[in-house]
């Protein structure tokens, strides 16, 4: 197979393997993010607790992370055909990716929320802060680079993920690899696959740890500010002494 005819080819499955991760990636954010911060904030100690609640999210999303992919493919057949109206294509694949990658990126959270110093919560709440304004104020902006880390791993894993299902019809760099180089023996396209496959996985990690990196910094040069203003601002009804 000559470049001019791999090149479509190649074009195509690129865009078809970007789209999935993408959409499946924004899926994972808004199911995962608030699931992840649910399970601290249920846990035993948190700001709502409830081990019921709990228990039944924690068990559900092992559940999710302990189906191989290609399992949770095709027992997500019928609810991927209610959805979207088929069971081959990337809008089918997004389905599967996105139940896939949220139970993941939800424990994934929930390690990063977990990492926050509990004297800050401990602060936020001094002063009268809701649930709602320590996860907005405290939880989520200490965790931030830690959760960008966490979301990189998983857009890593989706990309995986989508080669898996291009397989089985989803299309992408999975299904050119099976479909061309393995099926009819064009090595060379394999190879290219492979190697643009390395190339995406390598931007998407440079990309995530620059990002976590710069996060990282910017938290702790405001972080020292912020939690003396926290610290040191006194709690509603206190009183105050002047010397």
């Amino acid at each position: 197979m000559t470049w001019s005819e791999m090149q479509p080819l190649l074009s195509q499955a690129c865009w078809d393997t970007l789209y999935m991760v993408g959409w499946s990636t924004l899926l994972a954010v808004v199911g995962g993010l608030p699931l992840g911060v649910l399970l601290v904030l249920t846990d035993r100690g948190g700001l709502l607790q409830n081990i019921v609640v709990n228990k039944v999210v924690g068990v559900v999303v092992n559940i999710g992370r302990s189906l191989p992919f290609i399992i949770l493919m095709v027992a997500l057949i019928p609810f991927t055909r209610s959805i979207v109206g088929t069971t081959i294509g990337p809008e089918a694949a997004i389905v599967s990716l996105a139940v896939g990658a949220i139970p993941f990126f939800a424990r994934l959270v929930e390690t990063s929320v977990r990492e926050v110093d509990h004297g800050l919560v401990e602060a936020v709440q001094a002063m009268g802060g809701s649930t709602w304004t320590v996860v907005r104020k405290a939880l989520l902006p200490e965790s931030l680079p830690s959760v960008v880390a966490g979301l990189t791993t998983t857009v890593i894993a989706l990309i995986g993920y989508s080669a898996m299902a291009g397989a089985v019809g989803a299309g992408g760099l999975g299904d050119v690899a099976i479909r061309y180089g393995y099926q009819r023996f064009e090595t060379d396209l394999m190879l290219i696959t492979v190697g643009v496959l390395v190339v995406i996985v390598t931007a998407v990690q440079l990309t995530g740890d620059l990002a976590a990196r710069r996060l990282s910094k910017r938290g702790r040069s405001v972080s020292a500010g912020t939690r003396w203003r926290i610290l040191s601002r006194p709690a509603p009804g206190a009183t105050t002494i002047n010397p």
